[in-house]
């Protein structure tokens, strides 16, 4: 169910940014590759095949599965 529209006369982007800011937290932009843009799925495969049996593979794949657990535990 959508969510009533505020009344306090701010616009959306303001009211996002005051409600998200919490002690401890900041807002950032970050540009990121778009994973539907033509070529990225080569130049992905290609990173990919360069690191594969490379020394630093293991390393890379310990980063990667660790920045996706946000777990508590």
């Amino acid at each position: 169910m959508p969510r009533p529209a505020a009344t306090d006369g701010q616009p959306k982007p303001k009211r996002n940014r005051v409600s998200g800011r919490k002690p401890g937290m900041k807002l950032i932009r970050i540009w990121v590759p778009d994973p539907d843009a033509p070529g990225f799925a080569e130049e992905a495969a290609r990173q990919a095949a360069l690191l594969r049996g490379s020394p630093d593979e293991e390393e890379a794949l310990d980063f990667i599965e660790t920045a996706g657990d946000w777990s508590d535990d």
